[in-house]
């Protein structure tokens, strides 16, 4: 016999006997992976979910020359601003954005007070719906709405950010000048809200008042 042949002769020998004891575990084996098999796919979209929950999600920027803006209108002793976060601030920034139709990209992002916002804080204070509306009214696309395409969110985040920029632009004109930030925004909601009368499309921004 050739070496080649004893070799395939021992291995042989030594191989039977482990497949010998092997085949009773795959045996029971297999009823388990058949049980197992239905839990996996339950499973997947778990994990599919949690693995997005732990993710980082994506920041809101404030443009830095709207920086000193923003901490003024924070309702703080050392300001007259009427709002309690910078979420706050931003949230109305960008509803007054999308009602005079003012969308600016943010060139250069603040780092500092105020830095850029987590999603998380906005969707914590109630304002994913109005992340989501504003997308969808920009875009006129029901798929930017979408909960599992990652290019969605941000699309929605860049929309947002930059309707806010775009309203405290606005609020930069409309606040020039002023002393007291407070009395100054009730003025400028109610020239809002009697200006004319709002339709059911339109932003109503004297829910912030």
């Amino acid at each position: 016999m050739t070496q080649i042949a004893i070799l395939e002769n021992v291995r042989t020998f030594f191989l039977l006997p482990i497949t010998y004891y092997l085949l009773p575990i795959t045996y029971y084996l297999l009823p388990i992976t058949y049980y197992l098999l239905p839990i996996t796919y339950y499973l997947l979209p778990i994990t599919y979910y949690l693995s997005r929950k732990h993710m980082a999600l994506p920041r809101i920027k404030i443009a830095k020359d709207k920086a000193e803006l923003v901490q003024r209108l924070l309702d703080e002793k050392r300001t007259t601003g009427m709002f309690s976060t910078y979420a706050d601030v931003i949230a109305f920034a960008a509803s007054l954005g999308v009602k005079h139709q003012r969308r600016s990209p943010v060139t250069e992002v603040s780092q500092s007070e105020p830095a850029p916002i987590s999603l998380e804080v906005f969707i914590s204070r109630g304002y994913e719906r109005l992340i989501r509306l504003i997308a969808v009214v920009s875009t006129e696309d029901i798929k930017v709405l979408s909960s599992e395409a990652e290019s969605a969110e941000a699309a929605r985040v860049l929309i947002f950010e930059e309707y806010a920029n775009g309203g405290l632009e606005k609020l930069q004109q409309e606040l020039r000048g002023a002393v007291d930030y407070t009395d100054r925004l009730v003025l400028i909601l109610n020239a809002e809200r009697f200006s004319q009368e709002v339709s059911n499309e339109e932003f109503d921004l004297s829910r912030f008042l």
